[in-house]
């Protein structure tokens, strides 16, 4: 059945959700000091993703035929998240730290305890009056890959950026996993 234009409106909650709508909340992991500023953190995320989420499958062969049943989930690719580089390299500095926490440069030793080395980071998808609408955590998260930052002469009107991508044991939703609300915190 086709409907109108207002019926499409009236039905669209919200005016639908906005991906410039979001905050990102990174916290710092039990054993390394890694001199976070996390109020800084949250404002020098440029974009992040909400996560997706694979069940696979299970062929079985039965007289011929294949049969599917589901598999394990697979939560895929480590979340990446894009800061804006400020001239203390504060942001910057610190995952350096978790990173060199976890594996130092120099010694090539570092913390072996995940409980140490990992930490829950949140992403909040937002309404336009920055009431939060869903709520992601990731649980047991530590940043396996700090991307490069080009420096270039011709680029005059830009301000440096960079990823930090972090893997997760899994992932908890709000409005799905009991337990986690819609909430910062």
């Amino acid at each position: 059945m086709v409907g109108t234009i207002d019926e499409f409106r009236a039905n669209f909650i919200g005016g639908g959700a906005r991906p410039n709508q979001f905050k990102v909340e990174i916290q710092s992991p039990a054993g390394i000091s890694i001199g976070l500023d996390t109020r800084n953190a949250t404002f020098l995320a440029k974009s992040a993703g909400l996560p997706g989420r694979t069940i696979g499958e299970i062929e079985l062969n039965f007289r011929g035929r294949i049969i599917r049943v589901a598999g394990d989930s697979d939560f895929g690719d480590p979340w990446a998240v894009t800061f804006l580089n400020d001239t203390n390299f504060g942001l910057r500095n610190a995952m350096e730290r978790w990173m060199n926490g976890i594996n130092d440069l120099v010694t090539g030793k570092g913390v072996t305890t995940s409980s140490d080395y990992q930490a829950d980071l949140r992403v909040h998808q937002l309404d336009r009056d920055d009431n939060v609408l869903k709520t992601y955590v990731f649980r047991n998260a530590w940043p396996t890959e700090i991307g490069a930052i080009e420096l270039a002469t011709e680029s005059s009107d830009a301000v440096e950026e960079f990823e930090v991508s972090f893997r997760y044991q899994h992932f908890e939703a709000s409005g799905v996993t009991p337990g986690i609300s819609a909430t910062v915190g």
